[in-house]
């Protein structure tokens, strides 16, 4: 089993340098090494990143962080499995991410103290806390602060990243979260609607899947699209600038989707065998691993899988009640879908820049209630990670013996935002200016670069 202490934990003291009379060499030596791998690193960066939000929040408990010496109001009903790695342990209903545990890390000391669904899941996709309660209640504003997608669709703007061939570069996928009202943090904020990720709303499981709004009509072929799009330009010339000063950035992207064949191939579900969609699952999660996949190959940057519609619904992780029988069922298509999006990505050669991470908004309570569920809990959660440099096999923190509190290195959200774009080869403190004229860095977190091999 490899486990991954803090980098604090793994040097000895100061004192100890000194003591042995050669601080000065060592320390150097050390930061050199440091700069190095991170030179390296910075050289491989990655081209994508998946993120599947498992809303609800799932419990850690029960999947990724298994009490099994705990009193049985804790450790619960399922057994945990052996893996492939030596010393591992998973819930019984991952049988499949059993078997390829060598390739996924997990992180199993994320924590943060929002208990609620919409506030929760805000700061899961934005790395940041929300600062009032009209977040909570899912009124998305301009001036909120951008998810990871749009801030990577907004760099490349400014200088940042590279410009890609694909102007696709921030996708969410197959719906929309909702709980009461559509939850916050699912756009770009005060970035602007021209860096909202492009919003899917349909199964990628149904028969004849298609992206509506990408489809041309069979009536309209491309010398007559040209040409309006040739009338349209001539128009605004003479209109004048008095309308709105995005609406020809909108239309220059819309007409870019329209013709550029790497975006509508990508949505072509049907080139896929029935052996690889059987592999990944004919369900709605796992056809929508298997479409983020596909948007990975053809350049798209960021892409967000919702797992989970409407608050009340047996398809999302809040478990209130019933929680072994309802985590049962939602645990087969994530265990079916999020095993074969690895194997497949290792198998096409784009794992390594690809960083895959699967997570909820919280995790759940430590002990049982009378309804037999778990209730929300922040204070101590599980995250999975593969992909992207990640040392597969690993674990990075972890909870105390009922699961309720980090033991050791803590991880926020915040980190989890800097690693993701660090990962991209970016400095996590650089800064984007809000509608106010006020500097922000894109992360409030440090990288967790302990979890990724040759960093320190």
């Amino acid at each position: 089993m490899i486990e991954i202490p803090g980098i604090l934990e793994r040097m000895t003291s100061r004192r100890d340098f000194l003591q042995a009379g050669a601080y000065g060499t060592l320390a150097s030596a050390l930061n050199q090494s440091r700069l190095l791998a991170d030179g390296l690193r910075r050289q491989n960066p990655i081209r994508s990143c998946i993120m599947l939000m498992l809303y609800g929040g799932p419990s850690h408990l029960d999947t990724w962080d298994m009490k099994p010496d705990a009193p049985s109001e804790i450790r619960g009903e399922y057994r945990p499995i052996r893996t492939n790695v030596p010393g591992r342990i998973v819930c019984e209903h991952l049988p499949a991410c059993s078997r390829i545990m060598d390739r996924i890390a997990v992180v199993r000391s994320m924590h943060h103290d929002l208990t609620n669904h919409n506030s929760a899941m805000y700061q899961a996709m934005i790395g940041r806390p929300p600062t009032s309660n009209s977040e909570v209640l899912g009124t998305d504003r301009p001036q909120d602060f951008p998810n990871h997608g749009a801030t990577l669709s907004y760099l490349p703007a400014i200088g940042a990243l590279p410009q890609t061939t694909n102007p696709l570069t921030n996708v969410a996928l197959p719906h929309v979260m909702h709980n009461v009202v559509d939850l916050p943090g699912q756009n770009a904020g005060f970035l602007g609607g021209g860096h909202d990720p492009m919003q899917i709303n349909s199964d990628p499981n149904l028969p004849g899947f298609q992206v509506h709004n990408l489809n041309q009509s069979g009536e309209i072929n491309a010398t007559r699209m040209k040409a309006r799009q040739t009338l349209l330009n001539s128009l605004d010339k003479n209109i004048g600038p008095a309308g709105d000063s995005n609406l020809e950035k909108y239309r220059e992207r819309a007409f870019d989707l329209l013709h550029n064949n790497n975006v509508q191939n990508a949505f072509r579900m049907n080139r896929e065998s029935d052996r690889l969609r059987n592999q990944y699952g004919r369900h709605k999660l796992g056809q929508s691993l298997l479409l983020a996949r596909r948007l990975v190959e053809s350049g798209v940057r960021f892409i967000n899988v919702h797992n989970g519609v409407r608050n009340g619904q047996k398809e999302n992780w809040d478990s209130h009640e019933n929680i072994f029988p309802r985590h049962r069922e939602l645990l087969q298509p994530l265990d079916q879908g999020l095993s074969a999006l690895i194997v497949d990505l290792e198998q096409r050669g784009l794992l390594e820049s690809t960083l895959v991470i699967a997570m909820g908004e919280f995790g759940r309570t430590p002990r049982i209630n009378a309804n037999g569920g778990r209730d929300h809990w922040p204070n101590c959660y599980s995250i999975v990670v593969a992909g992207g440099g990640v040392n597969g096999g690993a674990v990075y923190g972890a909870s105390d013996r009922s699961g309720a509190y980090p033991d050791s290195n803590p991880v926020t959200p915040g980190d989890l935002a800097a690693t993701v774009f660090w990962r991209f080869g970016l400095d996590h403190k650089r800064e984007i200016i809000d509608p106010l004229g006020r500097p922000f860095p894109i992360a409030a977190g440090e990288p967790i670069r302990a979890l990724f091999s040759g960093v320190g």
